[in-house]
């Protein structure tokens, strides 16, 4: 795994913690900052993977 896989799955996790909490809690908002951090965090992993197989590639 790379740092942008890595920081990626990280941000992903933290988001759905986020959307989790905001469920619970009733928080429109903390859920959807939740969903959209988890979104962008799926978008860094996809890059990383990307970045990964090219490297592989050489």
């Amino acid at each position: 795994m790379n740092k942008g896989q890595v920081k990626g799955l990280a941000k992903e996790t933290e988001g759905k913690v986020k959307q989790a909490t905001g469920k619970i809690v009733d928080n429109k908002t903390l859920e959807a900052k939740g969903e959209v951090q988890k979104n962008v965090g799926k978008i860094q992993k996809s890059l990383g993977d990307i970045k990964a197989d090219l490297k592989a590639g050489q």
